[in-house]
């Protein structure tokens, strides 16, 4: 057995996810349902290929620097094109590769490792067909490479009594299976040695099922962390039905979108065209200064609307209603907030709450505070109960304190549905 006994508080740590596998054992139920050629890794799952969820999971941990994806020779520069249509709608954010894999799993490594950077110096790798798999579980492996570990891999304590058995199907041992683990991928590795162990096995024609194996069988320690029972990896023609069911088909955690809109007020000796009377909310404030805007100049429904697309992950205000669109002079904006909030129906949401708050120094909003609500529970389709209005100054600091603008922001809760 070997250790550094160091902590690496500086690993530069890629993955390498694995697309290259031919799926032998779910092919003839892929056959069934019409889809001869088509391998599991490519299944599609909620509109994207199996191999692309644990894409994106990776790609959220901040600890992984870039992704290499090894598909099957023939499939590389179809899947490398699918690959990049991918992460033009659905960004990454970080740097990736596509490689070519090989016959065995282990070959498949191999070739993903000579795709990595000459500065990175720890891998993850991680089965595609493992698309539950959590960001915390990456992180979780990622840290113990952080820490003093050669090896780190996720295991599940097993429940079941294990038989070992010999050629003839008769038991010969039961072990213990207080000893006994389950293991899952993503795997953690320090490059050099897991290269070295490749490099090992490919001269001395080792065998193995995964790294972890590899690993050990060369000398180094390899640690287990805890594993996630929810990342199941699909393998099984029954486990297709984990693809449709209620694994798959749990919702989506609430989301809260924030939203924020400035506008500034028409000077005392100033003319300018697109001066509007002050609208806040939807309700028209009388005797409140006149307000700059290229639409009606509602900052609070602005604000409104900036959060609804933040819910629906659909840009800004600015994106969808430029001012330099003559469609948009004078336009009332809760057409604005009702776009949006079609947006986030889309998406798969629905708002319940909203809590918003106008800054100005003047005018006094304290008589219109109510009406406001109402409105804007109107236009969200929501109790009253369920808006918050609320208006506040800045005590004579900044351009709202001297009384040369207002703003306001907003905060929208969702729910899945």
């Amino acid at each position: 057995m070997t250790s550094t006994g160091q902590q690496h508080p500086d690993t530069h740590l890629w993955a390498v996810l694995l697309a290259a596998g031919s799926g032998a054992r779910l092919a003839p139920a892929l056959a069934q349902g019409g889809a001869a050629a088509l391998r599991k890794q490519y299944l599609d799952l909620e509109g994207a290929p199996l191999f692309w969820h644990s894409a994106r999971t990776l790609a959220r941990v901040q600890a992984v620097r870039g992704l290499v994806f090894v598909f099957p020779p023939e499939d590389l520069e179809r899947q490398a094109a699918v690959v990049a249509e991918l992460d033009a709608g659905d960004p990454l954010g970080l740097p990736w590769r596509c490689t070519a894999g090989g016959l065995r799993r282990q070959d498949s490594v191999r070739l993903g490792l000579a795709e990595l950077p000459k500065d990175c110096t720890a891998v993850l790798v991680h089965d595609s067909a493992r698309p539950f798999v959590s960001a915390e579980l990456v992180r979780r492996v990622a840290a113990a490479l952080s820490g003093k570990a050669v090896a780190a891999i996720p295991g599940l304590a097993v429940t079941d009594t294990i038989k070992a058995v010999d050629l003839g199907n008769l038991v010969v041992d039961t072990p213990d299976r207080a000893c006994l683990r389950a293991v899952q991928t993503p795997q953690g590795f320090l490059l050099a040695p897991l290269a070295a162990a490749h490099a090992r096995a490919e001269a001395e024609l080792w065998e193995v099922t995964d790294d972890a194996g590899l690993m050990e069988r060369a000398g180094h320690p390899v640690i287990i962390v805890p594993g996630e029972e929810a990342n199941v990896k699909i393998t099984t023609p029954a486990d297709l039905d984990l693809l449709t069911s209620t694994m798959n088909g749990a919702k989506p955690p609430p989301r809260t979108g924030w939203g924020y809109d400035v506008h500034r007020y028409l000077g005392s000796s100033e003319t300018h065209a697109q001066a509007r009377p002050m609208i806040l909310g939807g309700i028209a404030i009388p005797g409140a200064p006149m307000v700059i805007a290229h639409s009606d100049g509602d900052v609070l429904l602005h604000a409104l609307t900036d959060a609804l697309l933040g819910i629906a992950c659909a840009g800004d205000l600015g994106q969808l209603f430029p001012d330099t669109n003559a469609r948009f002079e004078n336009m009332p904006s809760a057409v604005f907030v009702t776009e949006a909030l079609r947006l986030v129906r889309a998406a798969g949401f629905r708002p319940v709450h909203a809590d918003l708050t106008v800054i100005a120094q003047i005018p006094k909003l304290g008589p219109h505070k109510a009406r406001m609500a109402a409105q804007i529970a109107q236009l969200l389709e929501l109790a009253p109960g369920a808006v918050n209005v609320k208006a506040t100054t800045e005590e004579g600091l900044g351009f709202t304190g001297e009384k040369r603008g207002l703003k306001a922001v907003a905060v929208v809760t969702a729910l899945p549905g």
